[in-house]
């Protein structure tokens, strides 16, 4: 990832709407969702979310694919790994200890659930 692609992340997260479908987006993943349930779940209409998921689509946050009638929308996971390695490559000068505490902060998100 470079510099303008990571800014085309951000910015295209830097909206309200577009971020909380990226985060449920990513909550819902592998499965995705398709592009009418995400819009009932955080009650946009439909038009206005699908103008949002194409943002979200072209800086490569989001893919698409259609499944019957539906269009499932997914996180892309890996476009996210991409810009948060480039926002920390360099940030420990070598010092892996001064890392540590983003790489705590980001292990708990990870644990896999269990069932109770």
């Amino acid at each position: 990832m470079d510099t303008l692609n990571t800014i085309e992340a951000f910015a295209a997260l830097a909206q309200p709407t577009r971020l909380d479908a990226f985060r449920l987006l990513v909550a819902h993943e592998p499965e995705g969702l398709a592009a009418g349930d995400v819009a009932r779940q955080l009650s946009v209409p439909h038009n206005t979310m699908s103008a949002h998921l194409s943002v979200l689509s072209r800086a490569g946050l989001v893919r698409s694919a259609r499944r019957s009638r539906s269009i499932i929308y997914r996180a892309d996971l890996e476009t996210v790994h991409q810009a948060i390695r480039f926002l920390v490559q360099d940030c420990c000068g070598g010092r892996a200890e001064l890392c540590q505490p983003l790489i705590d902060d980001l292990a708990p998100c990870c644990t896999p659930k269990t069932d109770a």
